[in-house]
């Protein structure tokens, strides 16, 4: 059984929700989300909140369940009050630089890399802090992932992306020995 699947989700009063068929639209001040969830998923709407529950008694179903209720209240954090990741970028000669929706970046290869800022997502720079935000959850941790992965902190100088607070443990290169006579 999941324990977060139990609790209901409360509505904001600025936040409307409709439930058609096997369909979530949650519209704020910020957009509008949608969401299609599974045919062993019921949604019920009472009393600005929301309920989710199962059709079948089934593993599926039961795990299902959580996801599905997780899913709505990122939704409807997303549009009330939005998300946002940052990544800090280290290193000599590494730069970056936002152009309309393009990423301008200079990473260390021998030519820069350009990346599209995805529709309904915002990149902004800050001396060396990347920070992206958006009102879809999924949208804005999958494009700072791979963000990341274009230059991931590497563990000898610690250079390249890391998300803002992440601590990179860097190993010990080469070590001179003394030879013993």
């Amino acid at each position: 059984m999941s324990r977060i699947g139990r609790k209901s989700i409360e509505i904001p009063e600025d936040v409307e929700v409709k439930i058609s068929g096997k369909k979530v639209s949650v519209k704020g001040p910020k957009g509008t989300l949608d969401f299609d969830f599974h045919n062993d998923i019921e949604t019920n709407v009472a009393e600005k909140k929301i309920k989710v529950s199962t059709n079948k008694n089934t593993k599926q179903a039961s795990s299902l369940w959580g996801l599905t209720r997780m899913l709505i209240a990122n939704m409807i954090e997303g549009v009330t009050k939005g998300f946002e990741k940052q990544l800090e970028l280290q290193g000599v000669g590494y730069r970056m630089a936002v152009q309309g929706k393009k990423l301008n970046l200079t990473l260390g290869f021998s030519h820069p890399v350009e990346v599209e800022t995805p529709e309904n997502l915002e990149a902004k720079i800050d001396k060396n802090v990347l920070t992206i935000s958006g009102i879809d959850k999924q949208k804005v941790g999958q494009f700072a992932a791979s963000i990341r992965a274009l230059k991931k902190a590497e563990p000898y100088k610690g250079k390249g992306f890391r998300y803002v607070g992440e601590i990179v443990r860097k190993k010990a290169g080469k070590k001179v020995v003394g030879v013993e006579k």
